[in-house]
């Protein structure tokens, strides 16, 4: 089952129906964003010095169409001759990043915030056996007395995920390089000059993102 929208150009969960059908969970959350978790990249070097390990890779590449259609490219070198494993693809990663760097949606001056600041406006609703279920953006504290009182995962920005977002980010880099570049944030028209805020994908060191 695919869960990625390339409508929206982003993951979303999908909610399988007792009839068979699938209904996507429109909600812009890190959900979305976790499958960027999902990347490595392997050093010419190493598969050199693992050549059975080089040789079922190619088998699988070759062999497993099933399985890699889904996923980034295995077989086409980047920088360095490095090689990809990753779920999310260079487009993907591109359309993930405008909604990752929008300041509008999970960009804040504090870090990347677990769900998106447009349902604050537009909150998800999903009905169900005559129940209305709501996500609402709720950044502090929750509206309801529901796990706590706390807003969990409906705005508030974490540091574990925050880190591992840019981790990720700097291993896309080993792969893509200097010449792969997005806006920062989104619709600002700034992608050449992280001086003047403008981001390319090895600054994750950038005041805008580690504050």
């Amino acid at each position: 089952m695919g869960l990625w929208n390339e409508e929206d150009g982003f993951f979303y969960d999908v909610l399988k129906l007792p009839d068979g059908s699938q209904l996507p969970m429109k909600i812009r959350s890190m959900v979305g964003l976790i499958p960027l978790f999902a990347v490595e990249t392997l050093e010419p070097e190493v598969l050199d010095r693992l050549p059975d390990f080089k040789r079922r890779l190619e088998w699988f590449i070759d062999n497993r169409p099933d399985l890699t259609e889904n996923v980034a490219c295995m077989r086409t070198p980047g920088r360095g001759e490095r090689r990809l494993l990753s779920i999310a693809d260079q487009d993907q990663l591109r359309s993930i990043l405008k909604f990752m760097l929008d300041e509008r949606e999970f960009l804040s001056p504090y870090g990347i915030r677990a769900l998106s600041q447009f349902h604050r406006d537009n909150p998800y609703k999903l009905s169900a056996h005559g129940m209305e279920h709501r996500v609402d953006y709720e950044p502090g504290e929750s509206s309801t007395g529901l796990f706590g009182g706390n807003s969990n995962w409906r705005g508030p920005i974490w540091f574990p995920v925050n880190y591992l977002l840019v981790e990720s980010l700097q291993k896309f880099h080993h792969y893509l390089g200097d010449n792969f570049r997005v806006e920062f944030p989104t619709g600002s028209g700034k992608d050449d000059d992280p001086v003047g805020g403008g981001w390319g994908i090895v600054a994750p060191h950038d005041e805008h993102f580690s504050s």
